[in-house]
């Protein structure tokens, strides 16, 4: 048994009011194929190029260990210089990634590589954010603390990407208080019997390929796994939907300060009740004893 993913939308290219009418205004994924087939990056940019211009910065690095009460939120589980990495990338599986990081501002001449593109809704021209990762690396099962509207840009080698929407959380096993599934879930070959809810989720699957662009609406869980080494750049936009802004203000200005200190006072134990209750949570009024 598998997971429940119909193939996420192709265009070849999409105008403004297409874009807007078929996925922005019902809140619907789509794949557009050659978006960037005119910009400097679809030649340029590839894992050389990124070591070219970026090799003697120190990066941040992020793995798939399991959330540690003594780390804070989003902080890097190593550091490494970007020549270093991308050597790392081309010539071993690694589960080191880089994630949220800001390069066009560290790397001003990355932005002339693109443009930015009108799809009808105002993108946050400040925050380009490159992610990074090898062969087999992955994330966890997420949504994004801002509940934006993303655009995930992806270069070089192959990209598998499941995506749920928010009406699908409560099959999840979502984390209380935090943004993230149970850590312990593969979502590219789940444990039914472990995790019998999955079966009754309804998501969205795609590979990208270079050049090619993913429209993930707001709030979309997404889980992304690198086939091979590659990156992406996300452009993303804010909520329009009132709930969903409203909960990107909560995230931001409570959540994730309320467990950083629930995390300082009671340690292991809150991550270890916060694991609990995503299956009681889950199961409930599902007929299903934890």
């Amino acid at each position: 048994m598998t997971l429940k993913l119909q193939d996420i939308p192709r265009v070849k290219a999409i105008t403004k009011a297409g874009f807007l009418k078929n996925y922005f205004n019902p809140q619907k994924p789509v794949v557009i194929e050659s978006l960037t087939v005119d910009w400097p990056a679809y030649t340029k940019w590839n894992l050389d190029y990124m070591k070219s211009v970026a090799g003697d910065i120190t990066i941040p690095l992020y793995d798939d260990r399991p959330v540690d009460y003594k780390e804070g939120f989003n902080q890097p589980h190593a550091k490494m210089k970007m020549s270093d990495y991308v050597d790392l990338l081309k010539t071993e599986p690694t589960k080191y990634r880089i994630f949220l990081w800001n390069a066009l501002k560290e790397i001003p001449q990355l932005q002339k590589d693109f443009t930015f593109p009108d799809f009808g809704i105002r993108l946050m021209k400040g925050i380009p954010m490159l992610f990074f990762g090898g062969r087999g690396s992955h994330t966890f099962m997420h949504y994004d603390i801002d509940l934006a509207n993303i655009f995930h840009f992806h270069f070089e080698g192959i990209k598998q990407i499941i995506l749920f929407d928010q009406k699908q959380s409560d099959y999840l096993y979502k984390i209380p208080h935090s943004l993230i599934t149970r850590e312990d879930i593969d979502f590219s070959n789940p444990d039914f019997k472990k995790w019998p809810m999955l079966k009754k989720a309804k998501g969205y699957q795609t590979e990208l390929k270079h050049g090619e662009v993913l429209y993930m609406p707001e709030g979309y869980w997404h889980y992304m796994r690198y086939i091979t080494p590659g990156f992406s750049m996300s452009l993303r936009a804010i909520a329009r939907n009132p709930k969903n802004f409203s909960r990107a203000i909560y995230n931001i200005v409570i959540m994730r300060h309320y467990d950083n200190v629930m995390r300082r006072l009671k340690g292991q134990k809150w991550i270890d009740w916060k694991n609990e209750q995503a299956i009681i949570r889950t199961h409930k009024n599902s007929g299903i004893t934890v």
